[in-house]
């Protein structure tokens, strides 16, 4: 029997409501300590890809760096309803850095 994963946002009410428009689980959260729990329990569960705002991002590098490598989940960044930190972008940039060996964005 094939294995269904889930797709969830986690962040501010005002940045993640939009996404369940799209049927993806939404979480919204106060704060960067509801948060790491949040995705704590989502990355125990069967969730395969979690959107973070960067807003609460900037204030979890230890989870983000706990599952950086590993194949589940993967964890995006996103802009939050204050914009984007560029975050997000630059953690892309590093992970093409990283499989190429070179700059290429």
């Amino acid at each position: 029997m094939a294995v269904t994963y889930r797709i969830a946002a986690v962040g501010d009410w005002e940045s993640v409501m939009g996404f369940r428009a799209l049927g993806l689980d939404t979480y919204p959260v106060a704060d960067a300590a509801e948060a790491r729990e949040k995705v704590r329990e989502l990355a125990k569960a069967d969730c395969a890809v979690i959107y973070l705002t960067e807003q609460l991002a900037k204030e979890m590098e230890d989870v983000l760096s706990r599952y950086k490598d590993e194949l589940r989940p993967a964890i995006i960044l996103i802009p939050g309803r204050e914009g984007s930190l560029g975050i997000g972008r630059d953690n892309i940039q590093r992970a093409i850095e990283r499989a190429v060996g070179a700059d290429i964005l």
